[in-house]
């Protein structure tokens, strides 16, 4: 029994690290992949190597993206960022 209860509370840890319940980024307007993949490929770029994307929303925000090369030379967003143009 007192085996039992540490694998038990490590196991619900770790059940709350899981990426599987966050919800992928969809593209906006401005956004690499808004509209589908780029119709050029990135035959030169290593295998998930980090490409920066930075533009305005239509409110006027600035908007930070990164994507990382996928091994089907496709861009996956992974990350989103949107602030103001001059932060505090």
């Amino acid at each position: 029994m007192k085996a039992f209860l540490p694998a038990l509370f490590a196991a619900a840890l770790l059940a709350g690290c899981s990426s599987a319940d966050t919800a992928a980024l969809e593209p906006i307007p401005g956004s690499i992949t808004y509209g589908g993949q780029p119709r050029t490929k990135l035959s030169k770029s290593p295998i998930g190597s980090a490409v920066y994307n930075q533009f305005y929303n239509e409110t006027g925000q600035r908007v930070e993206e990164t994507y990382i090369l996928q091994p089907d030379r496709n861009l996956k967003l992974v990350r989103r960022e949107v602030g103001p143009d001059f932060p505090d």
